[in-house]
């Protein structure tokens, strides 16, 4: 592996452990992404021989609508032609993906990142065609080629601000309203960034405005998210059942040479003596210190419970509770 190229990936690592590390609830769909990412771009040994190369698996209209080729169309998404690619985008990924999972929950953020990364894809090569259909366009669009979580990320953008009311500065140029912040970068990357994909991100756009749209147009949960829920409830059961294997058995109490289940604190008895009410714990009476069975106080006090005067007894329990 290349020493030069993963420069950046500690700080990204960095970034993001500290991120997670303040959160009280670490969304895990979100991890999972951004694990899945740079572990694509790394290409460790063990996955090598797994993973297409990115010759594989590049963005290419032409080469999707001739080939049916589904391993482009939805693989190109998690590839990265560069370090300063897959930094940018994950920090863009993390910050976007925890807001939505915590706020919406794991099962519909999958879902809604399935669905907007087939939507924004979808769009883009339904985009390119049409360009050559309608105006003759095969270059750039048609025959480009492109890679990169970009267009699910302007998706994400999309949603995350569809109902904000306030406004946010696009890369220290343009301050707009937050809801319209997606089409300022939109341009903004065009204008200053060299080689990226036009298609791609409009597509994030378009496919944040449509799940948008049928998202208010449906009721209850999705498929997806049900499919979703369904698989995370699949993997909790087994770690159910080794919790309840190695869950520690009750605490038991011994005395008197028997074994006895631990009482608990509510299980109160009250002394015959003195009519305290102790704790399920105590076998002597906290008060007066009669036995839990005895009918009056104990052999070494001097009178019986009958004998002693009220004035007495009083005396005695504000002695006991001043101690």
């Amino acid at each position: 592996m290349d020493r030069g190229r993963v420069r950046m990936l500690p700080l990204l690592a960095l970034h993001a452990a500290s991120e997670y590390y303040r959160l009280p609830w670490k969304p895990p769909v979100t991890a999972g992404l951004l694990a899945a990412n740079t572990l694509i771009y790394l290409r460790p040994a063990f996955l090598r021989d797994i993973l297409p190369s990115i010759d594989e698996v590049w963005f290419n209209a032409h080469l999707i609508l001739k080939n049916r080729d589904l391993k482009r169309f939805f693989l190109s998404a998690f590839y990265h032609v560069g370090e300063s690619h897959l930094v940018y985008n994950m920090m863009s990924l993390l910050w976007k993906g925890i807001q939505l999972e915590t706020s919406m929950g794991s099962a519909e953020f999958a879902s809604m990142v399935a669905a907007l990364l087939g939507m924004s894809q979808g769009i883009t090569l339904v985009l390119a065609k049409s360009l050559l259909l309608f105006f003759d366009y095969e270059r750039p669009y048609y025959s480009e080629y492109a890679v990169g979580f970009s267009g699910v990320l302007f998706a994400m953008k999309v949603v995350l601000n569809s109902q904000s009311e306030n406004y946010t500065d696009v890369h220290g140029i343009l301050i707009v309203p937050t809801r319209y912040a997606a089409w300022a970068e939109l341009i903004l990357i065009q204008l200053f960034v060299p080689g990226v994909s036009f298609l791609g991100h409009l597509g994030g756009i378009l496919a944040g405005i449509l799940y948008l749209r049928l998202k208010g147009t449906y009721s209850g949960a999705d498929p997806l998210t049900l499919l979703f829920r369904g698989i995370s409830s699949a993997l909790r059961w087994p770690m159910r059942i080794v919790r309840n294997l190695f869950r520690s058995p009750t605490r038991r109490i011994s005395g008197g040479g028997t074994s006895r289940r631990a009482r608990s604190v509510s299980d109160r008895w009250r002394c015959q003596t003195c009519t305290y009410d102790n704790s399920g714990f105590s076998s002597i009476c906290e008060m007066c210190g009669s036995n839990r069975n005895d009918s009056g106080f104990s052999p070494r006090q001097l009178h019986r419970s009958h004998d002693l005067p009220l004035d007495e007894l009083r005396r005695r329990r504000i002695e006991r509770f001043g101690r």
